[in-house]
């Protein structure tokens, strides 16, 4: 494998497959079963989720919510989703353990980035829950924030798209796709890899993204190889 320890980064709305909300079964042991294929190869694994399939604090805020209060019900969306993944995750044999930035001691340890890194050492997957534990902040940030946190190699973030284009490929079908980036490129092109924030601190600390379709079986090992299956931003 070509990366030995990687921060990968699932949308809740990953979580919903065919539904319309909530989390989805038959998804979950999917993504369960693909998360397998590179932790039998030895590659360490933390994840960030987000919780846009249960609930969005900046979706709140439009509607009159109070933005603080809804990015901490949004904290607490990824928590679910976290235990959710976590509990697919040990169906398929395998270690995990869920901290959170948020102390919620019934369900999950607290962020402790030595324990994170020595679990990661031990083999088991751990998942990172509650984004960075301050409103404002998006999980990407969170999930850039923990890959520089445990000197993961690579952050790896799945979506249902098979990299970055010229424009949206959904939308647009003379969209063009990019193998490979550099943060420059991403800055002047206007192109959305991930929030400012978020972006600006993988940018600082030299952390490469891989944007990849996730909802492809077998992407995630090619990824972890080294194989050109999404786009790569680096420096």
């Amino acid at each position: 494998m070509k990366y030995n320890r990687i921060l990968l980064k699932l949308s809740g709305e990953a979580l919903m497959g065919e539904r319309q909300y909530g989390i989805d079964p038959v998804r979950l042991a999917e993504y369960a079963a693909e998360i397998k294929q590179i932790h039998d190869k030895g590659v360490q694994i933390a994840i960030v989720i987000g919780g846009g399939n249960i609930f969005r604090g900046l979706a709140g805020a439009s509607n009159g919510m109070d933005r603080v209060q809804g990015d901490y019900m949004g904290m607490l969306a990824t928590v679910i989703n976290g235990m959710a993944l976590q509990g697919a995750l040990e169906d398929a044999g395998m270690q995990t353990r869920l901290q959170t930035a948020l102390e919620i001691k019934a369900i999950a340890e607290p962020y402790i980035k030595r324990k994170a890194v020595r679990h990661l050492e031990k083999d088991r997957i751990v998942i990172f829950g509650a984004g960075t534990g301050n409103p404002y902040f998006t999980t990407d940030t969170a999930a850039v924030l923990r890959g520089v946190e445990i000197n993961a190699d690579v952050i790896l973030k799945g979506t249902r798209v098979d990299g970055i284009y010229t424009a949206d490929p959904e939308k647009d079908p003379s969209a063009v796709k990019y193998d490979t980036l550099t943060f420059s490129d991403v800055l002047a092109k206007g192109l959305n890899v991930m929030d400012t924030t978020a972006f600006t601190l993988s940018q600082e600390n030299a952390l490469p993204i891989i944007v990849f379709d996730m909802n492809k079986p077998g992407n995630l090992v090619k990824v972890c190889d080294g194989e050109l299956v999404g786009t790569t931003v680096n420096v």
